[in-house]
Protein backbone atom coordinates (compact mmCIF):
# COMPACT_ATOMS: atom_id res chain seq x y z
CA UNK A 1 0.00 0.00 0.00
CA UNK A 2 1.43 3.37 -1.02
CA UNK A 3 0.97 6.35 1.31
CA UNK A 4 0.77 10.02 0.40
CA UNK A 5 2.66 12.77 2.19
CA UNK A 6 1.32 15.06 4.90
CA UNK A 7 0.06 18.41 3.62
CA UNK A 8 2.39 21.34 3.10
CA UNK A 9 0.41 24.16 4.67
CA UNK A 10 0.58 27.22 6.89
CA UNK A 11 -2.12 29.09 8.84
CA UNK A 12 -2.37 31.73 6.08
CA UNK A 13 -2.88 29.27 3.23
CA UNK A 14 -5.75 30.40 0.99
CA UNK A 15 -5.33 27.95 -1.90
CA UNK A 16 -5.07 24.18 -1.66
CA UNK A 17 -3.53 22.47 -4.69
CA UNK A 18 -4.57 18.83 -4.78
CA UNK A 19 -2.78 16.18 -6.79
CA UNK A 20 -3.95 12.59 -7.03
CA UNK A 21 -1.17 10.56 -5.37
CA UNK A 22 2.64 10.87 -5.49
CA UNK A 23 4.28 8.84 -8.22
CA UNK A 24 7.13 6.39 -7.75
CA UNK A 25 9.95 8.94 -8.10
CA UNK A 26 8.24 11.39 -5.74
CA UNK A 27 7.75 8.63 -3.17
CA UNK A 28 11.38 7.54 -3.55
CA UNK A 29 12.74 11.03 -2.90
CA UNK A 30 9.95 11.95 -0.45
CA UNK A 31 9.10 15.16 -2.30
CA UNK A 32 5.93 16.47 -3.86
CA UNK A 33 6.39 16.46 -7.63
CA UNK A 34 9.85 14.96 -7.24
CA UNK A 35 9.95 13.48 -10.74
CA UNK A 36 12.17 15.77 -12.82
CA UNK A 37 9.91 15.13 -15.83
CA UNK A 38 6.99 16.70 -13.97
CA UNK A 39 6.64 20.41 -14.78
CA UNK A 40 4.82 21.45 -11.57
CA UNK A 41 7.69 23.39 -10.00
CA UNK A 42 8.79 24.95 -13.29
CA UNK A 43 5.24 26.14 -13.87
CA UNK A 44 4.88 27.66 -10.39
CA UNK A 45 8.21 29.45 -10.59
CA UNK A 46 7.20 30.96 -13.93
CA UNK A 47 3.71 31.89 -12.72
CA UNK A 48 5.14 33.74 -9.73
CA UNK A 49 8.10 35.13 -11.68
CA UNK A 50 10.74 33.70 -9.41
CA UNK A 51 14.12 32.22 -10.27
CA UNK A 52 13.77 28.45 -10.56
CA UNK A 53 15.30 26.32 -7.82
CA UNK A 54 15.94 22.59 -7.54
CA UNK A 55 16.18 22.86 -3.75
CA UNK A 56 13.10 21.32 -2.14
CA UNK A 57 13.13 23.61 0.91
CA UNK A 58 13.22 26.63 -1.40
CA UNK A 59 10.35 25.17 -3.40
CA UNK A 60 8.27 24.72 -0.24
CA UNK A 61 9.08 28.32 0.73
CA UNK A 62 7.66 29.51 -2.59
CA UNK A 63 4.34 27.88 -1.71
CA UNK A 64 4.32 29.44 1.75
CA UNK A 65 5.20 32.88 0.36
CA UNK A 66 2.05 32.83 -1.76
CA UNK A 67 -0.15 31.12 0.87
CA UNK A 68 -0.52 27.96 -1.16
CA UNK A 69 -1.01 24.57 0.47
CA UNK A 70 -0.19 21.30 -1.27
CA UNK A 71 -1.68 17.87 -0.67
CA UNK A 72 -3.15 14.88 -2.51
CA UNK A 73 -6.71 13.65 -2.81
CA UNK A 74 -5.67 10.12 -1.93
CA UNK A 75 -4.13 9.07 1.38
CA UNK A 76 -3.24 5.56 0.23
CA UNK A 77 -3.70 3.17 -2.65
CA UNK A 78 -2.38 0.14 -4.44
CA UNK A 79 -0.69 1.08 -7.68
CA UNK A 80 1.87 -0.51 -9.94
CA UNK A 81 4.00 2.29 -11.35
CA UNK A 82 2.92 5.93 -11.34
CA UNK A 83 -0.08 6.11 -13.64
CA UNK A 84 -3.35 7.26 -12.06
CA UNK A 85 -5.17 4.75 -14.25
CA UNK A 86 -3.48 1.95 -12.26
CA UNK A 87 -4.83 3.12 -8.88
CA UNK A 88 -6.78 0.50 -6.92
CA UNK A 89 -8.10 0.22 -3.37
CA UNK A 90 -7.79 3.94 -2.74
CA UNK A 91 -8.57 5.80 0.46
CA UNK A 92 -9.07 9.57 0.42
CA UNK A 93 -7.44 12.15 2.66
CA UNK A 94 -9.75 14.03 5.03
CA UNK A 95 -9.83 17.26 3.08
CA UNK A 96 -12.91 18.52 4.91
CA UNK A 97 -11.02 18.29 8.20
CA UNK A 98 -8.09 20.22 6.71
CA UNK A 99 -10.43 22.99 5.52
CA UNK A 100 -11.98 23.18 8.99
CA UNK A 101 -8.54 23.41 10.65
CA UNK A 102 -7.36 26.06 8.16
CA UNK A 103 -10.38 28.33 7.62
CA UNK A 104 -8.55 30.69 5.25
CA UNK A 105 -8.54 27.91 2.63
CA UNK A 106 -11.23 29.06 0.23
CA UNK A 107 -10.04 27.60 -3.09
CA UNK A 108 -9.19 24.06 -4.12
CA UNK A 109 -7.13 23.75 -7.28
CA UNK A 110 -6.99 20.31 -8.85
CA UNK A 111 -3.63 19.78 -10.52
CA UNK A 112 -5.25 17.53 -13.11
CA UNK A 113 -8.58 16.17 -14.27
CA UNK A 114 -7.67 12.91 -12.56
CA UNK A 115 -7.28 14.66 -9.20
CA UNK A 116 -10.73 16.20 -9.72
CA UNK A 117 -12.17 12.80 -10.70
CA UNK A 118 -10.83 11.07 -7.59
CA UNK A 119 -12.01 13.93 -5.38
CA UNK A 120 -15.60 13.57 -6.56
CA UNK A 121 -15.40 9.79 -6.42
CA UNK A 122 -14.48 9.73 -2.73
CA UNK A 123 -15.47 13.14 -1.35
CA UNK A 124 -18.23 15.72 -1.55
CA UNK A 125 -18.07 19.34 -2.51
CA UNK A 126 -17.30 21.54 0.46
CA UNK A 127 -19.57 24.57 0.96
CA UNK A 128 -18.05 28.03 0.44
CA UNK A 129 -15.04 26.64 -1.42
CA UNK A 130 -14.25 27.55 -5.02
CA UNK A 131 -12.98 24.77 -7.31
CA UNK A 132 -10.57 25.17 -10.23
CA UNK A 133 -9.17 22.39 -12.43
CA UNK A 134 -5.90 23.00 -14.25
CA UNK A 135 -3.99 20.95 -16.82
CA UNK A 136 -1.75 18.24 -15.46
CA UNK A 137 1.88 19.29 -15.01
CA UNK A 138 2.91 15.68 -15.66
CA UNK A 139 5.46 15.11 -18.36
CA UNK A 140 3.12 12.36 -19.56
CA UNK A 141 0.57 15.08 -20.42
CA UNK A 142 2.44 15.94 -23.60
CA UNK A 143 -0.57 17.07 -25.64
CA UNK A 144 -0.08 20.55 -24.15
CA UNK A 145 3.16 22.51 -24.36
CA UNK A 146 4.74 23.94 -21.19
CA UNK A 147 3.92 27.51 -22.27
CA UNK A 148 0.22 26.61 -22.62
CA UNK A 149 0.19 24.98 -19.19
CA UNK A 150 1.77 28.09 -17.67
CA UNK A 151 -0.95 30.26 -19.20
CA UNK A 152 -3.65 28.11 -17.58
CA UNK A 153 -1.82 27.93 -14.25
CA UNK A 154 -1.57 31.74 -14.09
CA UNK A 155 -5.13 31.57 -12.71
CA UNK A 156 -3.73 30.69 -9.29
CA UNK A 157 -1.90 34.02 -9.10
CA UNK A 158 -5.28 35.75 -9.44
CA UNK A 159 -7.14 33.77 -6.78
Amino acid sequence: MKQSFPPLINPNSRILILGTMPGEKSLACQQYYGNKQNQFWRILYRVFQREYSEDYETRKSLLMEFDIALWDVLRSCEREGSLDSKIKQATANDIMDLIQKYPKLKTIVFSSKNAEKFFYKYLSEIPDVEYVTLPSPSGAHASMRLEEKIEHWKKISQL
